[in-house]
Parts: C-alpha cells; structure tokens; sequence
C-alpha cells in the first residue's frame, strides 16, 4: 500500500462543501484578510498552518484531527470492502407502513366530519336567523 500523504487543503474543501459553506462565508468567518481568492489558494495547498487549520475547524465545527488525517483512497477502500456483497445491506424489496388507501380513506373521513360540522353550523345560524327575524 502506498503511503499517500494527506491533502489538508483538499480536505477542507471537501468538509466545506459536505456542510454547504461557500468560499466567501468561510472566508468572512477567517477575517478581513481573507476573501474567496485566499481561500481558494488554501484548499490548493498540501499543508497548512496549525493557526489556520484550528480557525477553519472551528468554523466548520470539526476537530482539526478531521482535516489532517482525513484521506479519501482508505475511506473508499474501507467502503467498498464493507458492502462488496450488499445482498444482506440492501432491502430490494422494501414494505411501506403509510399505505396510501388508508390514508385516503382517512381523508374521506375527516372530509365528511367537516361537512357534518359545516352542516350544524348552518342549521343553528338559521334557526338564530329565525328567531331574529320573529323579534322584529
């Protein structure tokens, strides 16, 4: 196995990325030196200062171990050699609990109680309506 040497700059940008954080935020985060261009120039660099790489953890909320130790080849790796048979992994059948006739009939229930209540209200709002008419 070839010893590959860690890309801290690449592995800010991929945390950056998973998190949705765009250059220019991270860049505001770091301070008024810093602007998208710098940041860009940052995830270029194989190695970057300690200062920096526990500001930008902390701004991403990962700690810094993350960032340096992090190496993409051995997490495929270990993937791949995880679920290489998915057949127990995988449900290619999968049963639904929320099945969609119960819930339409349930609908149709609360549809019919809405009008029963619609339909009493009507009946007291005439019946009130009577009495007023009878008062004048």
């Amino acid at each position: 196995m070839a010893n590959n040497k860690i890309h801290q700059g690449r592995n800010i940008k991929r945390f950056r990325e998973m998190l949705s954080i765009k250059q220019d935020a991270l860049a505001y985060e770091l301070g008024d030196d810093w602007n998208q261009q710098k940041i860009s120039l940052l995830e270029q660099k194989e190695t970057i200062d300690n200062t920096i790489l526990e500001q930008v953890a902390q701004i991403l909320k990962i700690p810094v171990e993350a960032i340096e130790n992090f190496d993409e080849e051995q997490a495929v790796n270990i993937i791949s050699n995880t679920f290489h048979d998915t057949q127990g992994f995988i449900n290619y059948n999968p049963v639904f609990n929320n099945d969609p006739i119960d819930k339409i009939i349930q609908l149709h229930n609360d549809k019919i109680a809405l009008y029963e209540r619609m339909l009493k209200e009507k009946d007291e709002m005439m019946v009130r309506l009577e009495k007023l008419i009878h008062n004048k």
